[in-house]
């Protein structure tokens, strides 16, 4: 039991602070737990790609050096894969929602689809690897999901509300920031450099800035701020 409350705390504590973010219009329970739930079964289809194109398959091997396998896997095998299937949950089936009516509902439907993905995950490497391993990822890889999805849901919510200028690029970069992002953190870990270990930490903390004065900015735009 402690296990699995280890597993999967950090993930439920991230979603109640974003969603008491939501200061003027609280979106609905039903909705909430279906963009949750699509996080859960996009980690079937990532895990699959995964395998496919992963770079231990000996047809990389051979022709990867060290740093382009790290480079590769950072970014296309960990971050395209799994930002890329966030990034259709949400458009095929959050984005036109009419619950979806303003800017920061952007970043809280996003962040509940990417921790739902980051449970399942954190779930298998504490099962697999221990009580440690959960304390560690409650600091580190629960919250970057997170981050990674208030990133996307931010310019979800810029192209939907924003008025029709710019919309296509906001479109673009809910998917290109978040894999450029994920990407980076996964070469930091991956690189098993000191020197590039040595920017974890200020990364994580510079995410953090971002996605406060992200949601600072969306909040304050809210239609519903004085109704």
């Amino acid at each position: 039991m402690l296990m699995f409350i280890a597993a999967v705390g950090p993930a439920l504590a991230l979603l109640l602070y974003f969603y008491l973010r939501d200061k003027y219009e609280k979106e609905p329970f039903k909705l909430l737990a279906a963009a949750f739930l699509l996080g859960v079964l996009i980690v079937v289809p990532a895990l699959i790609i995964e395998v496919l194109i992963s770079p231990r398959n000996p047809i990389f091997t051979s022709i990867m050096s060290r740093w382009l396998t790290v480079g590769y896997t950072s970014f296309i095998v960990a971050g395209l894969v799994e930002e890329g299937l966030k990034y259709l949950a949400f458009s095929v089936f959050i984005y036109k929602k009419q619950q979806f009516n303003e800017m920061y509902d952007g970043i809280i439907y996003a962040v509940f689809v990417s921790l739902g993905f980051a449970t399942i995950e954190n779930i298998v490497y504490v099962i697999n690897q221990g009580f440690a391993v959960a304390l560690t990822r409650a600091l580190t890889a629960v919250p970057a999901h997170a981050l990674f999805g208030a990133t996307m849901g931010y310019y979800f919510g810029r192209a939907k509300f924003g008025g029709p200028h710019g919309k296509s690029a906001l479109l673009s970069l809910a998917l290109f920031v978040p894999v450029i992002l994920h990407g980076i953190y996964d070469f930091i870990l991956l690189s098993q450099n000191l020197l590039i270990l040595l920017l974890f930490i200020p990364y994580i903390v510079i995410l953090w800035i971002r996605v406060l004065k992200q949601i600072k900015q969306l909040s304050s735009q809210s239609p519903f701020r004085y109704k």
